[in-house]
């Protein structure tokens, strides 16, 4: 007897749809699996035997050869197992339907037959959609990131059982609906009013969240940089439909999180260690998964401790940054991961982290300063847009009694970042750049004209402070950001003169020490 069923594996975030053929013959009981299977797929042999004596089916005490096609792709993970197992019982006589072509199945089977979720289900249903496939049967675990998938029909199984008496037609599994994802508004804990002073860092953070700009804060201890940094989500929008769905995918295909990582609109973010190892920062393994930039993906990286990193792993991420996404070859295959993040790194100014402080006194050399410094590339530095001092606090600033007249929440300021970001949608509206901080050259020179005084001020911008041509671009992007937070459309000398001096690095005593 011959059945065949559709199953799938993942490689990196695209799936191989799989054709599982099982047959059985006269000869010694026994199983094997052909067709490039990984040892997880081996030894899902025993279990599936387990689980279907346990589902009250018997196992057939028959040759059993289970075929994975196309025989040149290898197979791995658990999510064969529930098509090799249902087409073991199709073989046997349990199934009605022995060929079953239009219905995806996925899932790995317990020793009981329950079925638990897999890893990057959403993947497998994009595949299967892609070749023609319109129903897919899988565990319930995994329900709540597949109808983000629309025009497929999901049907959600908690055993073995029911998926047999489903395709026998003795039960009718309901199509599973997409859940109503939560608010926006108020789901977040943190929220700007809690940081007291630092007009000018919050200035610059409101900045760089309108245009999607990279920014570093730089300061001593204490002086509230990574807690700017871990409210930048709070004003940042939320997420659109197709942005879900590609965040969602990712988190799936790593298994980070649970359902509510598929049903959440709020924007990533990941703030990875300064011990994480290449493969966690940028991705990889045999069968590649997604590191920290690709699981930053429309939302922000926050990079602590910046020049903790060690300095090559740093530079690694420069080409990913300007391509917004990164391939990881492996033999004969490539995988491609989105990166399209907002960078968001802090460091201390020396090695004590006091240098500038005025309220204590730096121990560190010059030359240690510039030794430190140095650790960050100017490479790297140059593609950050904003660069910003962020001071230790006086007494009066933290303790104001309730004195402080206006302390704007993290709403407010969303609202104006909203405002700027629809601006900017308009004006790219059909194009491949989504933000003023993606824009081309051929965009620059459209978008951001300057009159004779903004031109001179540049000029002498870039004579005085040794800019790059690329520190050259990234000013002319943050300043049409400034603009378009106050409204204009052209770029005004008080615009650019503000992006200038987000450029510390390069004008200030820094380098200077």
């Amino acid at each position: 007897m011959l059945a065949r069923m559709k199953g799938a594996t993942l490689f990196g975030l695209t799936a191989d749809i799989v054709d599982v053929e099982v047959d059985l013959s006269m000869g010694l009981p026994g199983s094997s699996t052909v067709g490039l299977p990984d040892s997880a797929v081996r030894e899902s042999r025993d279990r599936i035997r387990a689980a279907i004596k346990n589902s009250g089916y018997e196992y057939p005490l028959r040759k059993i050869t289970v075929n994975l096609a196309p025989a040149d792709v290898r197979k791995e993970g658990s999510s064969l197992e529930l098509p090799v197992a249902l087409a073991i019982l199709s073989a046997s006589g349990v199934l009605k339907r022995s060929h079953v072509q239009d219905i995806l199945m996925v899932g790995e089977i317990s020793l009981d037959g329950s079925l638990r979720k897999v890893r990057g289900a959403m993947s497998m249903i994009l595949g299967a959609k892609e070749k023609g496939i319109t129903s897919v049967l899988l565990p319930v675990g995994n329900a709540g990131e597949a109808c983000f998938v629309d025009g497929m029909k999901i049907h959600p199984v908690h055993h073995l059982t029911e998926a047999v008496q489903f395709l026998n037609g003795e039960r009718d599994i309901e199509p599973a609906k997409m859940k109503v994802p939560l608010g926006e508004q108020g789901r977040f804990r943190l929220d700007f009013s809690d940081v007291r002073g630092q007009a000018h860092a919050k200035r610059a953070v409101e900045v760089a969240a309108a245009g999607n700009h990279n920014i570093i804060l730089i300061g001593p201890p204490g002086s509230g940089k990574t807690m700017l940094a871990r409210r930048i989500p709070t004003i940042l929008p939320p997420l659109t439909h197709q942005e879900a769905i590609e965040t969602a995918l990712i988190y799936g295909t790593a298994s980070v999180g649970g359902e509510e990582n598929a049903l959440s609109f709020s924007r990533p973010f990941r703030s990875p260690h300064h011990s994480v190892t290449s493969a966690g920062l940028l991705g990889g393994g045999v069968n590649p998964r997604p590191g920290e930039i690709t699981l930053a993906h429309n939302g922000v990286l926050f990079l602590d401790e910046l020049t903790e990193f060690p300095a090559p792993l740093i530079d690694s991420m420069r080409q990913p940054m300007e391509d917004e996404c990164i391939i990881i070859a492996r033999s004969g295959r490539n995988a491609k991961f989105p990166c399209r993040f907002m960078l968001v790194a802090a460091m201390n100014p020396c090695p004590c982290g006091y240098f500038g402080d005025r309220m204590r006194e730096c121990r560190c050399t010059p030359l240690e300063i510039k030794r430190y410094l140095s650790r960050i590339s100017g490479p790297m530095m140059d593609r950050i847009d904003i660069q910003i001092e962020v001071p230790s606090l006086k007494y009066g600033e933290i303790n104001d009694d309730g004195s402080e007249t206006e302390v704007e929440t993290s709403d407010e300021i969303r609202r104006r970042v909203m405002v700027a970001k629809s601006i900017q949608f308009e004006r790219f509206k059909g194009g491949m750049i989504l933000s003023n901080s993606s824009m081309d050259r051929n965009a620059l020179r459209r978008y951001c004209q300057l009159d004779p005084g903004a031109k001179r001020l540049l000029e002498s911008a870039m004579s005085k402070l040794g800019l790059s041509v690329r520190a050259h671009d990234r000013i002319l992007k943050v300043a049409r950001t400034i603009a378009d937070l106050e409204g204009s459309d052209p770029l005004r000398i008080h615009h650019l003169s503000e992006a200038i001096q987000y450029r510390i690095l390069d004008r200030s005593r820094f380098f200077n020490a």
